[in-house]
């Protein structure tokens, strides 16, 4: 396989298939304007941002809804101020039928705002279950925390499907953008011998300026050194230029082994580029 040119193989064994999308509330415009080019039922993850608040989240999870796709709300831990607003946030959800796919994550903030340090304590809570969430995603690091040990990072993926089994609930393994296909073939694989067998979605960057990529590496932690990017498929000289998915799928597309690494699927981080990732998609996806 021409890696750097192709997806051949990715047509034949449909890695693209059931991919998701991730936005935040300001971006349910551009979602609207590219909606003929997404499949009807492709989850939308809706960020939890400081900067926006629940009502604005709440109202793209509804138009989300309304354009025939499968919202997936954001909740994050440490920004949660109280277990009534994790409460008034989720009832809101359940009232426009948005409520039953969620991702939880513990979030940026170094200091929890309310009772809830991790997602963990989201989990443990039992306000998932008691207001009609029936699939949980939880985060994955397939390079890492830049503030979290490694086995710190493990012991939570164990300790967080524990209790998402525990309380009936299904659940899948999101992960942080990566520029480098073998690092999540790494973590795949060790995940696999932790006895975790939920489906996994890898987090790939969605086709966007050079600048604007590296940006968000630096803020998220994802590894960004010129030999990463550059196999990623951009030069460092160039960084005025636009870099694609394309050779990324391509590496992890040869690399993938279900019957090793199980269930995979993608989830493309749009950075505000939502057409131009569904642009992207289209294009690649298997016919």
């Amino acid at each position: 396989m021409n890696t750097s040119t192709d997806l051949a193989g990715n047509r034949e064994s449909g890695l693209l298939r059931g991919f998701s999308l991730e936005i935040t509330g300001k971006d349910v415009d551009d979602l609207w304007a590219a909606s003929a080019k997404i499949p009807p039922g492709t989850r939308v993850n809706i960020t939890f941002l400081a900067n926006e608040d629940a009502s604005m989240r709440v109202r793209a999870a509804e138009v989300i809804k309304d354009l025939g796709f499968r919202p997936v709300p954001h909740i994050s831990a440490r920004r949660l101020r109280s277990r009534g607003e994790l409460d008034t946030y989720l009832a809101a959800l359940a009232r426009i039928g948005a409520v039953e796919d969620v991702v939880v994550i513990g979030g940026d903030p170094a200091e929890p705002a309310g009772p809830f340090p991790d997602a963990l304590a989201v989990i443990s809570s039992g306000a998932l279950v008691e207001h009609g969430v029936r699939h949980v995603d939880i985060a994955g690091y397939p390079e890492g925390h830049p503030k979290i040990e490694d086995e710190v990072l493990w012991q939570a993926v164990k300790d967080k499907s524990v209790a998402l089994r525990e309380q009936g609930l299904g659940y899948s393994v999101a992960t942080q953008f990566v520029f480098d296909a073998a690092a999540p073939i790494t973590w795949l694989e060790r995940l696999r011998k932790q006895g975790i067998d939920a489906p996994v979605r890898i987090g790939v960057p969605g086709p966007a300026g050079a600048r604007r990529l590296l940006r968000y590496a630096k803020r998220f932690g994802v590894s960004s050194s010129a030999t990463v990017v550059q196999k990623y498929g951009f030069s460092l000289t160039g960084l005025l230029g636009t870099a694609g998915p394309t050779r990324f799928v391509a590496d992890l597309e040869a690399a993938i082994d279900p019957a090793s690494h199980g269930a995979v699927l993608l989830h493309f981080y749009t950075f505000g580029g939502v057409r131009a990732t569904a642009d992207w998609i289209q294009t690649a996806q298997p016919n």
